[in-house]
């Protein structure tokens, strides 16, 4: 089987990226196409020595600063990716990579983390979105947004086989594209953390500050709770946030793995208030031991069990989520580490990789013997 991969741009080491990774890792030979290539985003991580294709894109100005500003031409520029010798394309899609050109005896794959956001759920959502912007450059945008969706929905008939990161996302691709996937829940790296240690009380979060995120829904909980809340990650919000914020919440900034992984083996419980696709921190906390109050759509109500290792709140308001907190204190110590840790270990890299190469390789079987190829038979 000769393989090759296709991303949409490595401008950044992020999860994406470590799907990519850990993807790769099992065919270290195959080459990687993609739109823009950061040498200096690789540098020092798993993708650092492959050999990495790109397009025109790459030389256009400011392209590795302002990748976003090329997105009109992403469609073409992804269109541009000459894979006629090899057998299947795997493409690692939240955008364009899915758009790759395939011929009828090659076997595609596209492992989609999320049907672009700002083209279809987000269209009204936030203001300078496309269904929200005013005069000839909101016109411009609703435009160039109604012809990317066109664009997605074409492209997705080029896909012999989709893989979503959640039941979440896979729903998203039943009603966005009409098509089946597997779901194949992205790799965390759980060896990184000790969950045997002794339990501090305080609560913990990590997390970007932006909007979508909800730490200010956290936050006015806390106010109202009194309970000490650490918030580590830095972003657009934090102003506002720690105006927002009244004592023993603290703010940390910005600390590296090591000292996140430390927070969260000490932490009575990792709060998650976010709506996402997936969501990986409340997995490492889970690793580290400790119990999850989450939001109960999206990702973390595939990974979080409610009652087992942690709890949902079903609402996005201060007074479900302090609903949620006071049934924790009151029912935590029933929630031992081990059972916590052996629920995250269902996602480690491991597992990950194991789960992807039985699905190419059923797949390209299936595919060889000319048997019509969903994937369906791996779900």
């Amino acid at each position: 089987m000769n393989l090759a991969f296709v991303h949409e741009w490595l401008v950044a080491y992020a999860g994406s990226e470590r799907v990519l990774a850990a993807t790769a890792d099992l065919y270290p030979d195959s080459p990687i196409y993609a739109t823009l290539h950061d040498p200096r985003q690789t540098r020092g991580t798993p993708l650092e020595n492959r050999r990495i294709h790109t397009t025109f894109l790459q030389k256009m100005p400011w392209a590795l600063k302002r990748h976003r500003m090329y997105l009109p031409l992403m469609p073409y520029a992804v269109e541009q990716h000459d894979l006629s010798d090899y057998d299947v394309v795997f493409s690692s899609s939240h955008a364009v990579a899915k758009g790759v050109l395939t011929r009828t005896d090659q076997l595609h794959l596209s492992y989609v983390h999320t049907p672009m956001r700002y083209a279809w759920d987000l269209y009204f959502g936030y203001p300078g979105q496309g269904g929200r912007s005013r005069g000839v450059g909101g016109l411009a945008a609703k435009l160039f947004l109604h012809y990317l969706r066109l664009w997605d929905l074409a492209s997705a008939n080029r896909v012999d086989v989709f893989l979503a990161n959640s039941r979440y996302i896979a729903k998203r691709i039943q009603k966005i594209y009409r098509r089946r996937a597997i779901v194949a829940p992205p790799p965390v790296d759980v060896d990184r953390f000790q969950p045997d240690g002794p339990r501090e009380d305080f609560y913990l979060v990590v997390s970007r500050l932006t909007p979508y995120k909800r730490v200010d829904l956290i936050i006015e909980a806390f106010n109202q709770s009194g309970l000490p809340l650490l918030i580590i990650g830095d972003g657009p919000e934090r102003e506002r946030l720690e105006r927002l914020a009244k004592p023993p919440i603290q703010f940390l900034g910005h600390l590296d793995d090591a000292q996140v992984a430390d927070h969260m083996q000490r932490c009575k419980c990792f709060v998650f208030a976010a709506l996402e696709d997936f969501g990986i921190a409340p997995v490492e906390a889970m690793a580290a031991g400790a119990p999850v109050i989450a939001y109960g759509r999206g990702g973390a109500a595939e990974t979080v069990v409610d009652g087992v290792t942690g709890y949902h709140f079903h609402r996005q308001s201060p007074d479900e989520l302090i609903k949620a907190i006071r049934r924790f204190e009151d029912l935590h110590d029933r929630m031992p580490a081990e059972a916590i840790r052996g629920r995250a270990e269902k996602f480690s890299t491991a597992n990950f990789q194991t789960r992807i190469r039985a699905v190419i390789d059923n797949c390209w079987e299936s595919f060889n013997q000319g048997r019509h190829v969903t994937g369906d038979h791996q779900r």
